[in-house]
């Protein structure tokens, strides 16, 4: 397949700053590409990122305002689009940040002529699930689509690795202060988590193949049980934590209960009910698509929360 990319053409990732950016801009680097630009609005997160990438230019806007940040987009040979709001107790966040910051990045996709597009989408448009999350990311998708701009879409399961505050990551650290670990009824409850190192890979390989139109649904090549994503945690830290399962129920209650004292809840109860929805999501063969061989789920797990390079590194929700 034609690589359409140099490693001098200049590469913009909308919110760069979170876990999926992070990540990519690590992969990018490591495969020699060198004019980056990073756009997002968390300070905190873009320090990071800054510290680790100096090279890398950064721009601390808000997407959902219009604003001087889109003269970034001048001159850029491709656009990822990461930018998401993920969890939150109001619908009116997403709306903000996934619909009309959406709405913007296009905008000034169109306004600089930006030749291709790599817009990560989720899983959850093939969901049964119906929150906030999911109806904003699949309305998303559908901007995306119809914006008549040369573009793929990356459609990924749950993601762990490096940086990461939220899931696993949060998961993981909790696990470590804990004596006890509560896990909902049994912890039956298949996921198809995609590590973001091989995800990233495969973003980009999209971005230098640039297939026109399409939508790749990018799933975990392991169907694990959430208990059992636990235990594996467990065995990699080395870790005494007890697992005690409660009543599906009072764990709900517990959450709501928490979100009231929390401004963002690491674990809300939509999650809950998308984790008891019994999503089976299919998804293609990373390998023959994008020469991306998924890195088995142990060892994925041992690199994310055990690797001394990054594992230590927290980004701020």
């Amino acid at each position: 397949m034609t690589n359409h990319l140099s490693h001098d053409d200049k590469i913009v990732i909308t919110g760069a700053a979170g876990l999926v950016g992070q990540n990519l801009i690590v992969e990018l680097e490591a495969q020699g590409y060198r004019n980056l630009v990073a756009i997002d609005k968390h300070h905190y997160n873009l320090c990071v990122l800054r510290d680790l990438h100096p090279e890398v230019v950064i721009v601390e806007s808000d997407l959902a305002e219009p604003g001087p940040w889109a003269d970034a987009f001048a001159g850029a040979a491709v656009v990822v689009q990461l930018h998401a709001q993920i969890t939150g107790k109001h619908h009116a966040d997403f709306e903000r940040n996934n619909i009309d910051a959406t709405r913007h990045v296009l905008d000034a996709c169109k306004r600089h002529a930006v030749p291709y597009l790599v817009h990560i989408s989720s899983s959850v448009v093939n969901s049964v699930a119906d929150d906030s999350y999911t109806r904003t990311k699949k309305a998303q998708e559908a901007l995306v689509v119809q914006c008549g701009l040369r573009h793929c879409v990356l459609r990924p399961t749950l993601m762990f690795g490096w940086f990461d505050p939220k899931h696993l990551g949060w998961l993981s650290r909790f696990m470590a202060k804990t004596p006890v670990f509560p896990i909902p009824g049994d912890g039956r409850f298949m996921r198809q988590p995609l590590y973001e190192r091989d995800f990233c890979r495969c973003i980009v390989k999209a971005m230098q193949t640039q297939p026109e139109g399409a939508v790749y649904d990018i799933v975990g090549d392991t169907r694990v049980d959430y208990v059992d994503i636990i235990r594996t945690i467990k065995k990699a830290k080395r870790l005494r934590t007890l697992i005690v399962p409660i009543p599906i129920g009072l764990f709900a209650f517990l959450l709501r209960t928490y979100a009231l004292f929390s401004r963002k809840p690491p674990f809300t109860a939509d999650q809950l009910n998308a984790l008891r929805a019994g999503d089976d999501f299919c998804g293609i063969d990373t390998l023959v698509t994008f020469g991306v061989r998924q890195t088995p789920f142990e060892q994925a797990i041992a690199e994310s929360y055990c690797d001394p390079r990054y594992s230590h590194i927290v980004l701020r929700r």
